[in-house]
């Protein structure tokens, strides 16, 4: 590859949001001075899910999907809509999606309020 295709495809995977506009700039520059640069790894495209249903009805009263860079935030809302009665530890939950958790991390039902709450990481 040229080196203008290489700058080409830096520029390309900053605009597609791969590499952030630093570390494009890092590749960039190493480029530049002749070093093989590696590309940084791919942003993780996991995305942190609450979902709230109606155990009545079976209808969703929220839905909300919530990237991973704003993992903290996410967790405040789920622990807004997880019913007072649950033993949740919310601290828990943050340091196992940091650790690179997935799948369903909460799944109760709390039958005073009628809800069923779920939060995972796809």
């Amino acid at each position: 590859m040229t080196t203008a295709e290489e700058r080409m495809r830096i520029l390309q995977m900053i605009q597609d949001g791969k590499v952030t506009a630093e570390e494009g700039a890092r590749l960039l520059q190493a480029l530049a001075s002749g070093s093989r640069p590696t590309p940084p790894p791919t942003r993780d495209p996991r995305l942190l899910r609450v979902r709230i249903t109606d155990l009545a009805s079976g209808k969703t009263k929220v839905n909300v999907n919530i990237p991973m860079s704003l993992v903290t935030v996410g967790v405040k809302l789920g622990a807004r809509f997880t019913p007072h009665s649950s033993n949740v530890d919310y601290d828990e939950i943050l340091e196992a999606i940091r650790g690179g958790a997935s799948g369903k991390l909460v799944d109760m039902e709390d039958i005073t309020s009628g809800e069923h709450v779920e939060v995972w990481v796809e």
